[in-house]
């Protein structure tokens, strides 16, 4: 998978974001992706994210992580299928944006570490990017539970 990593608040080392392009791999591989597969994940700050967080989901607070997944169908919609020929497109899974000043806030909060929070949002918005959701208690049980078995497997437990 292709992952392009921007850090807008220049503060994420290049350790940490192979540290987490290693756990969204990992997480890539666990759902089974094809290799061809893109995504993006930013870092900023509070602020960059309360802008978008207003401007796209009318809440005019900083959040911990947004996703923006390109493959979202409406209902209108058909899904436009890639696979097809011998030179397929690659499959763009969409963007994350990840705080990582809510992620330090939220991993003092939890009693855990800033390394577990930051991996914990990132296999959050890489789901999300994926299809799943947390609207009713059916999906956040399938979610949550995904989600911890992709970081407990990994090896990053609360």
């Amino acid at each position: 998978m292709d992952i392009t990593f921007m850090d807008e608040t220049q503060k994420v080392s290049t350790e940490k974001i192979k540290e987490i392009e290693d756990l969204l791999q990992f997480a890539a591989a666990h759902l089974k992706l094809p290799e061809e597969t893109e995504m993006s994940v930013t870092f900023m700050d509070n602020a960059a994210i309360q802008e978008i967080n207003r401007v796209y989901r009318g809440k005019d607070a900083p959040t911990d992580v947004i996703s923006f997944a390109l493959e979202d169908e409406g209902e209108d919609e058909i899904p436009v299928i890639f696979e097809e020929g011998d030179n397929p497109l690659p499959r763009v899974l969409g963007d994350i944006m990840i705080s990582i000043e809510r992620a330090q806030e939220q991993a003092e909060e939890y009693g855990h570490s800033y390394d577990r929070e930051l991996g914990f949002l990132a296999v959050h918005g890489f789901l999300h990017i994926n299809g799943y959701d947390h609207m009713t208690p059916e999906d956040e049980a399938e979610m949550f539970g995904l989600q911890k078995e992709i970081l407990d497997a990994y090896g990053l437990k609360r």
